[in-house]
Parts: C-alpha cells; sequence; structure tokens
C-alpha cells in the first residue's frame, strides 16, 4: 500500500514537472525553428509569386505588424520576433484557421514534418482565440478583391511612354484628321479601359535610395523638385514631389542612407499606403490600426492636432505621423474643449461629433530618436 502511495506520488511529481515543459514547448518558439521560418518565407517571398507570402506581406502592411519597410521585413524575420509572429498569425488566417490547410501550407513551404507540427501546435495554440475574427477580416477581404495573388510589377516611366497621364487630367484632344472614329472602334476602346501603367502600392518606393530611381520610375515629367517640410513645419531640404498639384501628389525626401520620409497631404489619390492609413481617413480608423487609443495636440494650436503619443499601440515607433482636423468645427461648446495648449485622448466622445479626420500623414524609414 505504501510503495503504491509512494509511486503515485512520484507520478504526480513528473506529471507536475513534465507540463510546463511540453505547455513552454507548445507555446515557444525555439531559435533554430524561428530562423527557419525566417528562411522559408524569404525564399517564397522574393520571387512575388507565393500566394501565400504575398498574402502575408499585405497583412502585415495593413496591421502595422512589419513596419514600413516591409519587404525588407518579409526577408530577415528572424530580425523582428514580433513580425515574425504576426507573420505565422496571417499563415494561420491565410489557411483559413484550419490546423489541417496550416499543415499543408507549411509542407508546401518545404519544412520538415517535425518543423510542420511544432510550428502548427505553436501558432493555433497562439491565435485560436482569434480564429472568428481572422475568418471573418478574410472574408471580407476577398469579397472587396483586396487579395492579391502575386505583387503586382513594378514598372518603369520608359514603360508607360503611350500610356495616358497619371494625374487624373484628362488626355488631350486628337488632332482633327477629318474623318469621325468608326463606332466599332469607339465601342471596343470604352470597352477595354486603358491598363495604368504605374503601381501605385508606397512599398516600391522605401527601398530607393536615390532621387535617380524615384524619376525613372514615375518619369521626370511626373517629377518637380521643391523645397518640403516636415509636419511640424521644419525645413527638411530638396524634396521630389510626384504627380504634384494633384490628388496622387506624393513628397519625398531623401535622407542619404539615413532614409527617407514620405508625405501624403492630397485626399482620394490612388496610392496605397502603409498600414492602410489615408489622407481623410476617419480618427476611428487609425485608432483601430493602433490598437488602442492614443494622444493627439489640441486644435488652433501649436502641431494642431498632430498625434503626441501612441500610448504603446501597434504605430509606436513606426515611424508614422499625422495630423488631424476636425470637420464639424461650428458649434464652440463641442470645439473649444479640444482647443488650445492640451493633450486630447482619442476617446473623447466628442471627437467622433467634431468628424475628426486625417489632414496630412508622412512615413518616416530615418532612425527615430
Amino acid at each position: 500500500m505504501n510503495f503504491s502511495i509512494t509511486r503515485m506520488k512520484s507520478i504526480l511529481v513528473l506529471a507536475v514537472l513534465i507540463f510546463p515543459l511540453a505547455l513552454h514547448a507548445q507555446t515557444t518558439l525555439s531559435g533554430e525553428l524561428a530562423d527557419e521560418f525566417s528562411t522559408r518565407v524569404a525564399e517564397r517571398f522574393q520571387p512575388g509569386t507565393d500566394a501565400a507570402t504575398v498574402f502575408v506581406a499585405d497583412q502585415l502592411s495593413r496591421s502595422g505588424s512589419g513596419g514600413l519597410e516591409i519587404d525588407k521585413t518579409m526577408m530577415e524575420l528572424k530580425k523582428d520576433p514580433a513580425a515574425l509572429d504576426a507573420a505565422l498569425k496571417y499563415l494561420y488566417q491565410y489557411s483559413n484557421c484550419n490546423r489541417q490547410e496550416l499543415i499543408g501550407n507549411l509542407r508546401t513551404m518545404g519544412f520538415s514534418n517535425n518543423s510542420v507540427y511544432a510550428l502548427a501546435t505553436y501558432t493555433v495554440n497562439k491565435y485560436k482565440g482569434e480564429a472568428k475574427a481572422l475568418q471573418e477580416e478574410k472574408a471580407e477581404l476577398e469579397r472587396t478583391g483586396q487579395i492579391a495573388k502575386v505583387r503586382p510589377p513594378v514598372r518603369m516611366a520608359t514603360d508607360a511612354t503611350n500610356a495616358a497621364p497619371a494625374t487624373g487630367a484628362a488626355p488631350a484632344a486628337a488632332g482633327n484628321t477629318g474623318a469621325a472614329p468608326a463606332a466599332g472602334a469607339t465601342a471596343a476602346a470604352a470597352a477595354t479601359p486603358a491598363e495604368d501603367p504605374f503601381n501605385w502600392d508606397v512599398r516600391n518606393i522605401f527601398p530607393l535610395s536615390k532621387p535617380e530611381q524615384l524619376i525613372a520610375m514615375y518619369g521626370k515629367e511626373h517629377v518637380a523638385i521643391r523645397a518640403m517640410e516636415d509636419l511640424e513645419g521644419n525645413e527638411l531640404g530638396q524634396g521630389y514631389y510626384i504627380f504634384p498639384d494633384s490628388p496622387n501628389e506624393m513628397e519625398v525626401f531623401f535622407a542619404g542612407d539615413s532614409g527617407k520620409i514620405i508625405t501624403f497631404t492630397q485626399e482620394r489619390s490612388k496610392w496605397k499606403s502603409p498600414f492602410g492609413i489615408k489622407v481623410g481617413d476617419p480618427l476611428e480608423k487609425v485608432v483601430k490600426v493602433n490598437g488602442r487609443d492614443f494622444r493627439i495636440n489640441g486644435f488652433e494650436w501649436v502641431n494642431s492636432g498632430a498625434v503626441d503619443s501612441w500610448e504603446g499601440g501597434a504605430l509606436e515607433g513606426k515611424g508614422v505621423s499625422i495630423i488631424f482636423k476636425a470637420i464639424n468645427t461650428g458649434d464652440p461648446k463641442l470645439y473649444n474643449p479640444v482647443t488650445g495648449d492640451k493633450k486630447i485622448k482619442t476617446d473623447m466622445s466628442v471627437l467622433k461629433k467634431l468628424g475628426v479626420v486625417v489632414e496630412k500623414v508622412s512615413f518616416n524609414t530615418m532612425p527615430q530618436q
């Protein structure tokens, strides 16, 4: 009897010791496995034709989990553990939050069985609580046609020689030849709109290191060189304005090897910007991207409406600067409490009534001080 009790105690002690180890193995990734996942993702992503890794990259960009230089992040995930974890989450989402589909996709990426099961177990355990939300988000992306199968090609300006201008202006009228165009030709032209010659994903700008590359990409006829300021009004120096004085205007400042600053001040542009943040977006959208409320400066004051602190949210330290403006400022009882030398928390209900939206947004790859 005593022997049985002693044996039972030994088993219980072993269970107490082993269970935490097993649980730890399912909730953490070894450095070796993280390195392998990083390498496999880079191999699959580089050609730009793998639907799974293209989806992961787009989701990292939408969510802000991968920083501004998404393509660079995808090539070296092991340097950013948070981005690596997010990449696994979005691979799980791509797999419809189904363990077997995830296992199949991991095998397609070339992992051994041991690595496949370890990665699948870790990912499912970590993100199964988010499965419903992830599935709903993917369904919405599919419904709205936002899931790309391959990365769009980066076209140089020479590829667009015969294309219509991208600034939104109507093409110049053809010379009068004295003959009306054939009805069939007109109908065919209307049925087949000209292909847009430009890739509007801002991700293509971040790898550039010289203004000459930017000019080659968009054509000198679409680039103006002007003085450029940051969002606080400080002079930066010579900037490059792509599609100047149009809804698609984009300002680019090159700081040598230190990085670059890309700024948008126009609404209704075609650009696909980092984290999906665009001029005219409502405050609520930015709060959602950040994952929590943050602080902005009071309106009608120094740095009016600028983000003061991301409060540790997803956009913290990501090089994103935003200035907000209020649309409905006619009622002093609503507007006055958020003006002047003060910090405003974005959870104030009055901000929604004021119609606060993004006025300017800047993306900075220079080292954060």
